[in-house]
């Protein structure tokens, strides 16, 4: 690991509700001077460590100028723009995060990282992050790991319509997540799996929910534990009947093909919410002192109040997942260069920092 490092200005790029609680966070937990950029021109208010600004960061050379002026910059922006932020980031010299669940965006942030001065950490959000976080801490307490399996739900608390769903985070992410191949480990091996399937139920302190394959949940953890684990998966967890709607819309009408169509329909017909709960499930089973045994972990997160704002429990956790590594930046807890991945972090170090607080329940 690295020796602590003095950071004064932090940019965080995308001013949506998660980009605005990570730079509420940062000023509210460490006290650092934030840019929080978007493409809109922000709504100003007076606050002496967090300035908003407008910018376009599709031109190169704005985006550019804002990176030289900053030791780190937090992507808050749609999966899309990843690989173009990093690159610039990397040519820039400034440490880089982001909350991505896209394996594209990942590989290729990956690559720029081979000859990258500062670090490069995507995927720091809630799935992937925090979550691979606790799923190396499980592995870790097996000798002969057999069944590592991870669940993670972001759910409206009173969905009314058919798709028992409402939106809690970005459409675009939802969608990416449910039309993409997912990564998993299946009898030892590397195996790609498609979304939706894996279907099952289960029951969590007296509530039914299902859960489904989707995509980017795991980020790097496969390729860590391939070798050490016999069966692997990660999935969502939806309330049931969430499934079979998203089928129909996906298959049966073929919008799988037609992806603007769907965001279409969805943001027409799907409302968004900010009464939100977000569960955390993972099952480790496997051998430890000559005994077959499983060890379980859960949580459920909600909204709360930040810097006189109340957030969403989703917010409140992607933010901290990023916020969080950004402390361990901070004392010396990554690497000092290169790509570093989610499972790098002791689960232990992340739930005692300022931001991963959020998580408590975790450590039980």
């Amino acid at each position: 690991m690295a020796n602590p490092i003095d950071i004064k200005k932090v940019l965080v790029l995308g001013a949506g509700k998660v980009g605005a609680t990570v730079a509420d966070m940062l000023a509210e937990y460490y006290g650092v001077s934030v840019t929080l950029a978007d493409k809109i021109a922000p709504l100003q208010r007076p606050d002496p460590l967090v300035t908003r600004i407008q910018l376009d960061v599709e031109s190169e050379a704005d985006l550019r100028g804002a990176l030289a002026a900053h030791q780190v910059v937090i992507n808050a922006l749609p999966f899309f723009l990843a690989s173009h932020v990093a690159a610039l980031a990397q040519a820039e010299s400034a440490h880089y995060f982001d909350l991505t669940e896209d394996v594209e965006a990942t590989r290729s942030i990956r690559k720029l990282a081979l000859e990258a001065r500062t670090v490069l950490m995507p995927q720091c959000g809630l799935a992937p992050g925090v979550i691979g976080m606790l799923g190396a801490n499980l592995a870790g307490h097996f000798e002969d790991l057999v069944d590592l399996r991870m669940r993670v739900g972001a759910l409206s608390r009173n969905p009314t319509n058919d798709l028992r769903y409402n939106f809690t985070w970005s459409i675009d992410g939802v969608i990416n997540e449910y039309c993409n191949p997912c990564d998993a480990i299946v009898n030892g091996k590397l195996a790609s799996v498609q979304p939706l399937e894996g279907y099952e139920t289960f029951n969590l302190d007296g509530d039914n929910f299902e859960a489904f394959n989707t995509s980017g949940g795991l980020g790097t953890l496969c390729e860590t534990l391939e070798g050490r684990v016999q069966n692997m998966d990660y999935k969502t967890i939806r309330y049931p009947g969430h499934r079979e709607g998203m089928r129909f819309l996906l298959h049966d009408m073929r919008l799988i093909n037609r992806r603007d169509l769907l965001r279409e329909i969805l943001e027409h017909a799907v409302p968004h919410t900010r009464q939100d709960v977000v569960i955390l499930f993972a099952s480790a089973s496997g051998r430890r002192d000559h005994r077959f045994e499983q060890e379980t972990r859960s949580a459920r997160i909600y909204g709360s109040t930040l810097r006189g704002v109340e957030r969403t429990a989703i917010e409140l956790t992607t933010a901290a997942g990023v916020c969080g590594v950004f402390e361990l930046l901070l004392e010396g807890g990554l690497p000092s260069q290169g790509f570093v991945r989610q499972e790098q972090v002791a689960l232990s170090d992340f739930l005692a920092t300022k931001a991963g607080a959020c998580y408590r329940a975790l450590g039980a």
